[in-house]
């Protein structure tokens, strides 16, 4: 237990600290006493939190103005935040990984689950990504860069602090080569195939690695089919089937940018595949009037529930997006369907996905429901964190 002599003090109102003594990772900020004092703490400080009687309980990242006011960085009271607590962090989410992947591709660091909250991670080779959410992560980048640097030797670090969350923080949005040298596009290896990402402007880091394992499975079915990618991003989806034997490939997205990385790994890994730059829903609908159908149909959309409030309209665009989705596919086809907000329960959605298909007069059998590869681990406490729902289907 490593601890310095003392951090400011975030005092609780009267019971809620039941939910952080049991292990949960936030505080909000009407469970915080907001005096004069503590609502003039520095976004980003380190506090240690103490119930309303003084006890003291954990050590937090603290800012007065969002509504997640803390997250926990330890269970404990006065930990020093510093090289050695983040070298102690990225060593065991190193381990982990190492044991999990035999290449070094993957999501070092997920958040919560990692026990460094706010901060995503991911490593392509020898070059690393950090997104940093929050505004204690954010003043934490030059420590993380460090320890990386002492931990892995790495060709280049970028920050991808261009996310929405970040504003909510109060934050600027921010891209930088932080450290080392950074020459073009960066491949990432994946179930034995190569694809090319842009880890300065692409989405997110430049690549999913979530959706790892469901490509695989897609991949494994797709022997002698025709297949379709929607959303196709650099290709992960494509590329897959086409490896898993698929007798032809569509690949659609919106930008050109995406699509040339695609058409890059198409070439690196010798698969055949279209790619047709379109809007997603007119796409289909217009495939719906030609009669075009896929016996491997894949719909990967990005956020359509970004928060709590776009539930009821975010879930009428899966149900639309299944009904398409569900026209275009041959009777007896398979269809993927996946969903990446956290605010869309997995039974919403899932209902919602069901009463498209039956919207378009299809039915079918869910054969695989799926979340994201343990790359990204799941705070046991923290529902939100497990993000990513996968369903696939078997129509009748």
């Amino acid at each position: 237990m490593n601890t310095v002599t003392r951090h400011p003090r975030l005092f609780l109102q009267p019971r809620a600290q039941r939910r952080l003594q049991s292990g949960y990772p936030w505080i909000f900020s009407n469970e915080v006493k907001m005096d004069p004092a503590t609502k003039a703490l520095p976004p980003g400080s380190v506090v240690t939190v103490a119930d309303a009687g003084g006890e003291l309980l954990a050590t937090a990242h603290f800012n007065p103005r969002t509504l997640i006011s803390a997250r926990v960085l330890a269970h404990y009271a006065d930990a020093a935040v510093d090289l050695d607590f983040v070298e102690t962090k990225l060593t065991a989410a190193l381990a982990l990984r190492d044991r999990l992947y035999a290449r070094p591709f993957y999501r070092l660091i997920h958040a919560e689950a990692d026990g460094l909250p706010g901060l995503v991670i991911d490593r392509f080779g020898d070059v690393f990504v950090l997104q940093p959410n929050t505004a204690g992560m954010d003043g934490l980048v030059p420590t993380l860069v460090e320890a990386l640097v002492r931990l892995t030797n790495p060709r280049a670090i970028i920050v991808r602090g261009d996310t929405p969350a970040r504003g909510l923080e109060g934050l600027e949005q921010d891209v930088r080569l932080v450290h080392g040298v950074l020459d073009g596009d960066v491949p990432v290896e994946e179930n034995g195939a190569t694809f090319f990402c842009d880890l300065t402007s692409g989405q997110k880091t430049g690549w999913f690695f979530d959706q790892r394992d469901n490509r695989a499975f897609m991949g494994s079915v797709s022997k002698g089919a025709s297949a379709l990618d929607l959303y196709t991003h650099t290709g992960g989806f494509a590329i897959a089937c086409g490896r898993g034997g698929a007798s032809r490939v569509t690949a659609v997205d919106r930008s050109a940018h995406s699509l040339d990385l695609a058409s890059k790994a198409a070439k690196a890994n010798d698969v055949a595949c279209t790619f047709e730059k379109a809007e997603v829903f007119p796409f289909l609908e217009n495939a719906v009037r030609e009669k075009k159908t896929w016996q491997i149909v894949v719909a990967d959309p990005p956020a359509f529930v970004k928060s709590k409030k776009d539930l009821k309209a975010g879930l009428q665009g899966y149900r639309k997006l299944a009904r398409l989705c569900g026209e275009v596919t041959t009777r007896g086809g398979i269809l993927l369907v996946a969903s990446c907000s956290h605010n869309a329960p997995l039974d919403e959605f899932t209902a919602a996905v069901a009463r498209g298909l039956s919207d378009g007069g299809k039915s079918g059998k869910l054969i695989r429901t799926a979340g994201a590869g343990p790359d990204h681990p799941v705070h046991p406490l923290l529902p939100e964190s497990a993000y990513l729902k996968a369903l696939v289907f078997h129509l009748d």
